[in-house]
């Protein structure tokens, strides 16, 4: 977008389209009118325009905004409905999503507490046994909250005896959460409602009750999307109603601190954990719960300063076990006893080459998980960090869980891959045993599919990972598809192989898919991580530019034939690709994406990001900034490829203001002929807690139109 200049209003004209695609071009008159304020700003010696200032509103209370969302929904919906096989697709991702699927075990006393859907339900139902071979009973049900199946079971943690449960719904997508306790021998809910909860633990003290986070309620006529400061932890005593819980940890002179708390599994240390942003980076307090009086919360400082990661892996009487990357890029497993103050920190088990991404204590042991390659590998020590038994699985995926406690005789894990729906299994830690807990069954062969990891080479050299899945027999043929290339890079985040339905319907009708491990993300441990940040963001982009130049030079994929996605953070990746290789891309779908970078620190969770962004009001930030920013640099007088940009009108993370300008901008622009539309799902948030239904909707209408933009017959 220039940034002062008015748009002309001849078009470009566009190369590289179906052949049969001439009636689903739209030229920039077919779109909703949107208004163009003439809103400029001198910032650090630059005039910036932002005509679509007024589409930050929010729409539940400024009609004009609301408007105009319900004109792009009419056109975007009109739209996709006429692409070919789009209800056909529809009907194979409802099939391929129709299969029974259990979540993670977890056991408290002699119960197993679990989740599971049976197929086709909008919400994974909680469940719970007595015994490993009990009777199943249905706890909590969620879809019966709502009609629409928006109502979710975002989090639940049964106290240590198993006697309560405690649960958090969340309501059309947000992060906010309303905390409930239920009964289990009876599965009563209880009266107390716990609100304002907001990306929180939810640690049980016995079964007294429990520690969450929460930050003060909004005040009257308060904008619910501004940014919230003062988070605490506080303390609910069961039974009891929520003016009556106890405040245990604050910082009222850091209000940006936010801070959460855990309980170790012996029940005697309460570990609070404080940070500033979504860097992994935290000041640790420790509140000895044993001997304490009642309403007495003493926090003393382990770790005063914020500014390394630590992450508590078990404790032990006295002694406390972390993941900690202090002095130890890719993380070590360290000990502090603190009976014996001067000893200090011990490392029990060292930095390897591999990011040791996470550990747990099981029984007499240490379940230690690592990233290589960007798979992981779990390996097993005694709790002197001796190297045990190696856990081998069978083929590229990912493996998760390993939960437990000392003393256990057992965990569960999962193992999920492209082409391998989540299955369960139990461990046997006194043999090694391993045998199904929950092994799904599928509507498709997974041997029917090739999943291949390979490198290639981003602009400055740098060697990058990058998956590629395809039909066996499609492999073979060695001709190029239609390729769906997908990527995130950012937040120290690790994007592993995972299951999809909506991603399988794509394979089945013969396109490829490929997902690239760019720098920003935390494949590769802390360098990885900074490599791609700040003022080195411009290297997942480019990174993520040479991955779609790799496939085509390879015979993945075809010229005219590739398509981007990503969301959130991988939204405003897919953004900013386009404004810098529009000719690269046949289709693109950012989702819920940070689109507006030069405002993203003025709304709710965004004041977190700087960390990984840099800060707007500092001008070396705000030129990295400026110069990538998907709204301020949409480059007008090329052709564009066709983009569906996809939102939620519930996203309280990312907020869907930056898709609006985002859109408004691109339907303003001399980019070409090739639809630029805006899908906005209706109560629905960031993407956690979606109905099932939702999910093959939005799936259909997205893969249809990344299908019919790259040439994949469905």
């Amino acid at each position: 977008m220039a940034e002062e200049a008015a748009l002309p209003a001849a078009s470009v004209a566009t190369a590289g389209q179906p052949a049969a695609a001439a009636r689903l071009f739209l030229p920039r008159g077919a779109y909703p009118e949107t208004r163009r304020d003439g809103l400029v700003e001198q910032v650090f010696g630059q005039r910036v325009a932002d005509p679509y200032r007024w589409l930050e509103a929010d729409p539940r209370g400024d009609a004009g905004v609301a408007g105009w969302i319900a004109r792009q929904n009419a056109l975007s919906a009109d739209y996709l409905a006429k692409l070919p096989g789009r209800e056909r697709l529809a009907t194979r991702i409802r099939a391929l999503f129709d299969f029974e699927r259990y979540g993670l075990p977890r056991k408290a006393g002699r119960s197993y507490f679990y989740t599971r859907n049976t197929g086709l339900q909008n919400q994974s139902a909680l469940w719970v046994r007595r015994g490993l071979d009990g009777e199943q009973r249905l706890l909590v049900d969620p879809n019966l909250w709502s009609a629409d199946g928006s109502l979710a079971l975002a989090q639940w943690e049964p106290s240590p005896s198993g006697r309560y449960l405690a649960i958090a719904e969340q309501e059309a997508g947000s992060d906010w959460r309303t905390l409930r306790v239920v009964e289990v021998s009876s599965g009563r809910v209880l009266d107390e409602r716990v609100e304002w909860a907001n990306d929180t633990e939810i640690a049980w003290v016995g079964d007294e009750g429990f520690l969450y986070s929460r930050f003060p309620a909004p005040g009257q006529g308060e904008d619910a999307r501004a940014p919230r400061f003062g988070k605490a932890v506080w303390f609910h005593r069961v039974g009891t109603a929520q003016d009556r819980d106890e405040q245990v940890f604050a910082t009222p002179d850091h209000p940006e601190w936010s801070h959460k708390a855990l309980v170790t599994s012996d029940g005697r240390w309460a570990v609070v954990v404080s940070e500033i942003s979504t860097d992994k980076r935290n000041a640790v307090h420790l509140i000895r719960l044993t001997g304490r009086e009642r309403g007495t919360w003493k926090a003393e400082a382990l770790v005063p300063d914020i500014a390394d990661h630590w992450k508590l892996v078990a404790g032990i009487g006295e002694r406390l076990w972390f993941l900690t990357d202090r002095g130890a890029p890719n993380y070590h497993l360290v000990r502090v006893d603190l009976s014996r103050p001067q000893e200090g920190w011990q490392v029990v088990v060292p930095q390897r080459g591999n990011t040791l991404e996470g550990a747990r204590m099981i029984g007499d042991r240490f379940l230690l998980s690592y990233l290589r390659d960007g798979q992981s590998v779990a390996v097993m020590t005694d709790r002197k960090g001796r190297p045990g038994k190696a856990i081998t699985l069978n083929g590229i995926g990912t493996a998760s869980g390993f939960g437990g406690r000392p003393g256990d005789t057992e965990t569960f894990y999962q193992f999920t891959s492209f082409n391998m729906p989540p299955a369960v299994y139990r461990m046997d830690l006194r043999t090694g045993a391993v045998t199904p807990f929950a092994v799904p069954r599928m509507a498709f062969d997974p041997a029917d599919y090739d999943v291949e990891q390979r490198q290639f080479t981003s602009k400055d050299g740098t060697k990058v990972p990058i998956y590629i899945v395809r039909k066996r027999v499609l492999a073979a043929a060695d001709k190029p598809l239609p390729t769906l290339l997908y990527g995130y890079g950012g937040f120290d985040i690790s994007l592993t192989p995972a299951y999809s339905p909506v991603r399988m319907a794509w394979l089945e009708a013969g396109g490829a898919f490929a997902l690239a491990n760019i720098r920003g993300g935390g494949e590769f441990g802390r360098s990885w991580y900074e490599a791609g940040r700040r003022e080195n963001k411009q290297n997942s982009f480019d990174d993520f530019i040479a991955a779609g130049e790799f496939l085509i030079r390879e015979g993945i994929a075809g010229k005219g034939q590739l398509a981007i996605q990503g969301a959130s953070n991988g939204g405003l990746l897919v953004g900013a690709v386009v404004n810098q290789r529009p000719d690269l891309f046949a289709a693109a779908n950012p989702d819920v994406g940070v689109m507006d970078m030069l405002r993203f620190d003025r709304f709710t969770s965004g004041r977190f990001w700087v960390d990984d962004y840099g800060r707007p009001d500092r001008e070396e930030d705000w030129r990295t900034l400026r110069a990538y920013s998907p709204y301020h640099n949409i480059a007008t007088g090329k052709p564009y490829p066709a983009i569906l940009v996809t939102t939620a009108d519930n996203d309280d993370r990312v907020v869907p203001a930056h898709s609006f300008k985002y859109v408004a901008a691109l339907q303003a622009g001399d980019i070409g002929e090739k639809p630029h539309l805006l899908r906005v799902e209706s109560r629905a948030g960031h993407g956690a807690g979606k109905p099932v239904d939702k999910v093959i909707g939005a799936g259909a209408d997205v893969m249809a139109f990344l299908a019919y933009w790259t040439g994949l017959s469905l």
